[in-house]
């Protein structure tokens, strides 16, 4: 039983001491100042959110496959994204294409609540267990279409779209909250982005406005169900 202790402490000081590795090597010399959002990374195993046979590799600069066509986000780009949508700590956020749940266990570490959707049912389930395991009680993951979100549990403060998109479903626009902020990463014309788009109004009722903000070059691949439909021309 000591031996076993011991060899799970050696364990979780190594998985620890790479996950400071990151931060230091890849997120923090790639413009993420904010501490909360470091602490929060810094807190979450990311190893544990892969296939055993990716474990070895969970802390590297690439997006990894955890499924077909779904991937877990390179980390710097994540961390970016996650900065730039300025969580508070009584903010709901709504957590789009959660996979495994990496991403919503790190948003639970900023937010009041998170939503996490997900529409691969494999996926899910994981996702709820991996966060169950990680002492997540204020995550929950609805299995669901990526493209409709959650719109009986908004509005929401933030959304977070973890992919590429081509488009954005008005939709999930219409989810966010006065002042809510959306994040992702746009592709448009071969060139691919990291964006905040924010909502606002002018008051006194006023129609609201959704107004965008590119951030960084940034690439990773399509989510599916954001891809722009094809058109003929003639």
């Amino acid at each position: 039983m000591r031996n076993a202790a011991m060899s799970k402490a050696g364990t979780e000081d190594s998985s620890k001491a790479v996950r400071l590795a990151m931060i230091e090597g890849q997120i923090r010399p790639n413009r993420v100042s904010d501490e909360r959002v470091l602490d929060a990374i810094r807190t979450v195993p990311r190893e544990q959110f892969v296939p055993k046979f990716l474990r070895g590799v969970a802390y590297l600069d690439e997006d990894l496959e955890i499924a077909e066509g779904r991937y877990l986000m390179e980390p710097m780009v994540f961390a970016r994204l996650v900065m730039a949508a300025d969580i508070k700590a009584d903010d709901v956020v709504l957590d789009i294409g959660a996979a495994t749940g990496y991403s919503t266990a790190v948003l639970s570490r900023l937010a009041e609540t998170v939503v996490a959707v997900e529409e691969d049912a494999d996926l899910a389930s994981k996702a709820s267990a991996k966060l169950s395991e990680q002492g997540c009680d204020n995550a929950v993951v609805i299995e669901g279409k990526l493209v409709v979100g959650a719109p009986d549990h908004g509005p929401f403060d933030v959304i977070v779209i973890n992919g590429a998109v081509e488009m954005i479903p008005n939709g999930l626009m219409t989810q966010l909250a006065d002042h809510g902020r959306l994040v992702c990463v746009r592709q448009q014309d071969g060139v691919s982005r990291g964006v905040v788009f924010t909502k606002t109004s002018a008051g006194d009722g006023a129609e609201k406005a959704v107004g965008a903000r590119e951030l960084f070059d940034a690439f990773t691949p399509v989510l599916p169900g954001f891809s722009k439909k094809e058109t003929f021309r003639f």
